[in-house]
């Protein structure tokens, strides 16, 4: 055992140890954090707005704090971005996280020298956590690589911005610094597919033991190692046994990574955003991932089927219920206040408190009042793969309103990497597990108000190709796995 791997399970037991002080003291440990972040931000200008002296318990926050989700932040944080002081937070960021909005265009999301520590040892932890429960770490003397955005910066009114991924790849522990792959300079590359290309070549004859990024951008990088070498990455890396991941449900693509990689690999999943670190995989053995409550970040809960109506409940961690869809809230010693980061979430475990991502509160299909959220698609299609070779390498989901006879229906297009040999039947599969999940969806089917979903092929490199067409490619952007229109559906039936 070297000197490093030694040290890195030393450090692993320290941080469980102290970790489970906050385990065990939740609702106290959330108390304090709101407390404190109110007394921090007092003398801002949003404390003074929002009287923060004169708050002292939950039900005072809720009276004086709105939910608001960017836009309706944004007054405040575009005089943080014109170069103004104590506004959201005391004093001035030390970057902006740039990210896309939707409705908003550019997005800038403050990161402040309070928050950002917590999104560099919430990753460094993950991995300890894996370390202490299982007693590996050799992979620390070897090879590792991160998929993430360009660490080149930009600077808005003296304050540098970027892709939260390469404002965090400057933080990198020295310790790590000659482990980690890509170089500086292919980091650097903008375009996604030279990128990736470029990191094929660097990377091919590497030591690799931890490859880490979006799981649909690591298959793009393993399909060319793959054609590149000729070979399976589990023999192009004999000693890869950590696949770290986030931002997607990895289920879908996990039989087309095992035949990517000729084997299965232990895998870690984070629940990162540029507003904050939320919640990582502690466990090999336990489902879900662990709701970090000690990290800055007061959290609030608010029923998904509550959401839209005025004055829904909000509810602190004490309150939560195990396997309710939850809207998450989130008060941030990066100056965010009641902000609506859009994920649902829904807890699986309450000792510790343990959560999955559901899905987004924009990204449903009600279009008949059903409801269906991304958790239960993502679920069906693990159902219907499970047991078969069928190989899904992306997936998305659409209402199709006017269809051209018959009734309407779910469409899921579906870029299969291993295709089913009856696709009549893999889709009865979805289906069934669907109705099985959602009651409004099965009276539909029932009530002859829907008729059963249907299947469109994508052609190989489809997602891609759309991707690419809007300018996300690669890096941080992920696909929408359900949508309430047709805007992506539209897209894709043009780009096939």
């Amino acid at each position: 055992m070297s000197l490093k791997s030694f040290g890195a399970k030393v450090f692993a037991s320290i941080i469980h140890k102290k970790n489970q002080k906050w385990i065990n003291n939740p609702v106290e440990t959330q108390h304090k954090v709101l407390l404190s972040l109110l007394k921090t931000a007092g003398q801002t200008s949003f404390g003074k707005d929002h009287h923060f002296s004169e708050i002292k318990t939950h039900s005072d926050f809720v009276n004086r704090v709105p939910i608001r989700d960017y836009e309706g932040l944004r007054p405040y944080i575009d005089r943080v971005v014109e170069g103004e002081a104590n506004v959201l937070w005391k004093g001035k960021p030390l970057y902006f996280a740039k990210t896309s909005g939707t409705t908003s265009g550019a997005k800038y999301i403050p990161l402040t020298k309070e928050s950002m520590p917590y999104h560099i040892s919430a990753a460094r932890n993950a991995i300890l956590a894996y370390v202490h429960e299982t007693g590996i770490a050799d992979f620390v003397d070897r090879k590792m690589i991160f998929l993430q955005g360009s660490p080149i910066l930009e600077e808005k009114n003296g304050i540098k911005l970027g892709r939260l991924s390469g404002i965090v790849a400057h933080f990198v522990p020295a310790y790590l610094q000659k482990n980690r792959l890509p170089s500086l300079k292919t980091n650097c590359i903008e375009d996604w597919e030279t990128k990736v290309d470029a990191i094929v070549e660097e990377t091919v004859h590497q030591d690799m033991s931890i490859i880490s990024g979006i799981p649909s951008w690591v298959q793009m990088y393993f399909e060319r190692l793959v054609v590149r070498e000729g070979k399976s990455v589990g023999d192009i890396f004999k000693n890869f046994n950590l696949f770290i991941y986030g931002g997607v449900n990895y289920e879908p693509y996990r039989a087309k990574f095992e035949q990517l990689i000729g084997r299965r690999v232990p895998s870690i999943e984070l629940f990162p955003a540029s507003e904050g670190f939320f919640a990582y995989q502690d466990s090999q053995k336990e489902k879900g991932l662990l709701l970090l409550l000690d990290a800055g970040i007061f959290y609030e809960f608010v029923k998904a089927e509550d959401f839209f109506n005025e004055n829904a409940k909000r509810y602190t961690i004490g309150e939560v219920e195990l396997g309710v869809n939850y809207v998450l809230i989130i008060s941030t010693n990066a100056g965010l206040w009641g902000y609506n980061i859009g994920d649902t979430v829904q807890f699986v475990n309450l000792k510790p408190y343990r959560i999955v991502v559901s899905g987004r509160i924009k990204h449903f299909i009600s279009a008949f009042g059903e409801h269906v959220i991304g958790k239960e698609v993502e679920t069906a299609i693990e159902e219907a793969m499970r047991g078969t070779t069928i190989q899904v390498n992306e997936f998305t989901v659409a209402p199709q309103i006017t269809p051209s006879e018959g009734l309407p229906y779910h469409e899921w297009f579906i870029e299969f990497g291993s295709e089913p040999e009856h696709l009549e039947s893999f889709a009865l599969k979805i289906e069934q597990s669907l109705r099985k999940q959602n009651s409004y969806y099965d009276d539909l089917i029932v009530g002859k108000v829907l008729q059963t979903l249907k299947i469109r092929k994508v052609t190989k490199g489809g997602f891609q190709n759309y991707m690419k067409s809007i300018g996300k490619l690669g890096g941080q952007n992920k696909l929408p796995r359900l949508s309430n229109d047709r805007n992506i559906a539209s897209e894709l039936e043009i780009i096939n």
